[in-house]
C-alpha cells in the first residue's frame, strides 16, 4: 500500500542509530515510508539499511551514492525520488534521534490537517528547547537564526532546522538544480525559496536532543556557508538570479 508520506533520512557513518530510528518511524500509528540516502559510509550503514529491509521490503528504501557529497545534495537526489514516486508529503529527518520521531505526526497534522505548506520542526518557536548541547553552540545557532532572520526577512525562529516535512507542491514549484548549499546552508535556502514563493510557512515546537551515538557531521567549511552564504544568496534573490 502507498503511504502519502516520505521520511528522507541522509546518512553518512550512522550504523548506530540506523536500525533504531527505522524501527520507531515504523511504530508509529501513522504510516510513513523512509527512503535511506546513504553516501557510501564506511561503516556499512547501507549493508545494515538492506538487512532491515527484508523485514519491511515494501517501505523501507535505500538510494546509494558513490561518495560523501553533502547534506543539501542528498536530500535534493531525495526529493527527486520522492516526487517520482507520488508522495504528498515529504519529510527531513536525521538519523541520530536529536528529532523525535514522533514529532513527525505533529508535523504531518500541521500540513494535512492545519493549512500548512512548509511545516518546521522549530527548537526556537518557544524559548529555547534544546538538550545537551554545550551553552557556544547553542549561543551560535540561535545567533544564525536572528542573522538570518535580519538578513532574509523571513519571520521564522529556526530557519536553520532540518526537521521539516513539506507538501509535494513546494518541492515541485522549487527548482531544485538551482539549489546553491550543499551543507547546512541548504536548509534555510529551501525555506528562502518557500518564503519567496508566499507559501505558508509554520514551526511546530519540538524538543532537539544531541545525539549520543555517533559523530556529528558540524565543522567550519559548513558555518562559513551558512554566514556568508546567506548574504549572497539574498542578494541574488534581488537580482533574481539562479532561479529565484
Amino acid at each position: 500500500m502507498q503511504a502519502d508520506g516520505l521520511v528522507i533520512i541522509p546518512t553518512y557513518n550512522e550504523i548506530e542509530n540506523i536500525e533504531a530510528i527505522i524501527r520507531e518511524v515504523f511504530q508509529l500509528k501513522k504510516d510513513f515510508h523512509i527512503l535511506i540516502v546513504d553516501d557510501n559510509s564506511p561503516d556499512g550503514t547501507a549493508a545494515k539499511v538492506i538487512s532491515v529491509q527484508q523485514e519491511f521490503p515494501d517501505r523501507l528504501f535505500l538510494e546509494e551514492r558513490k561518495e560523501k557529497s553533502g547534506l543539501g545534495t542528498a536530500y535534493i537526489h531525495g526529493f527527486k525520488w520522492a516526487l517520482q514516486k507520488g508522495y504528498d508529503y515529504i519529510f527531513e529527518m536525521d538519523a541520530d534521534f536529536s528529532h523525535n520521531p514522533r514529532d513527525l505526526v505533529r508535523l504531518f497534522n500541521a500540513c494535512a490537517l492545519h493549512g500548512a505548506d512548509v511545516a518546521i520542526g522549530s527548537r526556537y518557536v518557544k524559548g529555547v528547547n534544546v538538550v545537551n548541547w554545550p551553552l557556544q553552540r547553542i549561543l551560535l545557532s540561535y545567533g544564525a537564526s536572528f542573522y538570518v532572520k535580519f538578513i532574509t526577512g523571513m519571520r521564522i525562529h529556526d530557519p536553520t532546522a532540518g526537521f521539516m516535512c513539506y507538501k509535494k507542491e513546494v518541492i515541485e514549484s522549487i527548482k531544485l538544480d538551482n539549489i546553491r548549499f550543499v551543507g547546512y546552508a541548504f536548509q534555510i535556502e529551501m525555506k528562502f525559496r518557500a518564503f519567496l514563493k508566499k507559501f505558508n510557512i509554520t514551526e511546530v515546537p519540538i524538543i532537539f536532543k544531541d545525539r549520543e551515538k555517533g559523530n556529528s557531521k558540524m565543522n567550519g567549511k559548513i558555518i562559513n556557508e551558512a554566514i556568508f552564504g546567506v548574504l549572497s544568496m539574498k542578494l541574488r534573490s534581488l537580482f533574481k538570479k539562479e532561479g529565484f
